[in-house]
């Protein structure tokens, strides 16, 4: 696998990450045969979250015979040190190791700051003077709070959704980080499972050197695939560029990227899936998408109280409520009047 310098943290790590989201859903035995098979592929970076539920554990189980060998990044989301603390130290112990490599900040408000009134940076800052966290990191939604991250040069390693929806602004944060020697953990790349296209958004992300994507896989083929790209990578040609012009016409603009952040819904609205419905239809099962069960799911959007939770956590300032309605309409659009009931 072709390998890169990790920005200013000066780890060499292979240049297809794993995003271990997906390995929530899937049985403990599934989760260890998926995650040894990616690093026996030459895949050295994985990425989770305490607040990912099994996720750390999981890794911990597959990867931790071979702990020297990868780089492991987890995030806390904690808003006071005490919590932080205490999101470490679970993290160390389910991913069975004695140091984190990339800590982040999980997508925060604002960037943390050392002498900040909530103490966060300044507490991992002692946990890296103790060994336990190697380089300090963000996550993030915002380009606003990426680009403060970036040039505050407080920071060795910044999360941030790139794909080739992006717009020039929001790729141009990749440049910012070359500039400032901050490696990249690049979210997204498939939009939350919008583009389904997984050669054009491999070829899209390798132009850019320092952008290391961690891909969300929880089947054996989807890695594979990703795999296959590494030994042969995509030629760019005008077929690629014909798949990407297409998506962009379709989807750029106010779509959802299901960062579940909206959630909990205080409707039981599946926000994530019900606001990006109408893409959805066309790239995966519509047998699944218009069972009786997703028909129920996308009538609760009748129920939304516009109580304006979604909106006010929406990392990307959507109108979700506007989006929800609008893909519950087109949605029963396209079923049969026996189906719409």
């Amino acid at each position: 696998m072709e390998r890169v310098i990790f920005g200013r943290t000066g780890l060499e790590a292979g240049r297809t990450g794993f995003g271990c989201i997906p390995i929530q859903r899937i049985s403990y035995g599934e989760s260890t045969v998926l995650l040894r098979r990616a690093y026996e592929g030459g895949v050295t970076v994985y990425d989770t979250a305490n607040g990912y539920t099994t996720s750390e554990e999981r890794i911990g189980i597959a990867l931790g015979g071979v702990r020297a060998n990868v780089v492991l990044c987890t995030k806390s989301g904690a808003q006071k040190p005490s919590d932080l603390t205490a999101h470490l130290e679970n993290s160390l112990k389910m991913m069975r190791t004695d140091y984190i490599d990339v800590f982040q900040f999980h997508n925060p408000a604002s960037v943390p700051l050392p002498g900040g009134e909530d103490g966060l940076y300044d507490a991992l800052l002692a946990a890296k003077a103790q060994g336990k966290v190697r380089f300090i990191g963000i996550s993030s939604h915002k380009r606003e709070v990426a680009e403060k991250a970036v040039t505050s040069d407080l920071y060795d390693v910044l999360q941030y959704p790139f794909s080739y929806l992006s717009t020039d602004a929001e790729m141009a944060v990749a440049e910012l980080c070359r500039t400032h020697n901050v490696g990249i953990l690049g979210m997204k790349a498939l939009c939350g499972g919008i583009l389904t296209n997984a050669r054009a958004a491999f070829a899209f992300l390798r132009k850019y050197e320092n952008i290391i994507p961690i891909w969300g896989m929880q089947e054996i083929p989807q890695l594979e695939e990703l795999l296959s790209y590494e030994d042969n990578p995509p030629a760019w040609d005008d077929d690629l560029q014909a798949v990407i012009d297409a998506d962009r016409a379709e989807l750029s603009g106010a779509f959802c990227r299901a960062c579940g952040y909206c959630l909990p819904c205080p409707a039981n609205i599946p926000i994530p899936m019900a606001a990006r419905m109408t893409f959805l239809l066309g790239r995966m099962r519509k047998d699944v998408l218009q069972s009786e069960d997703w028909q129920a799911n996308m009538r609760r959007i009748d129920d939304c109280a516009d109580c304006g939770h979604c909106k006010a956590n929406c990392p990307y300032e959507l109108d979700v409520p506007a989006l929800l309605r609008q893909h519950r309409d087109d949605y029963f659009k396209q079923l049969n009047p026996r189906e719409k009931g």
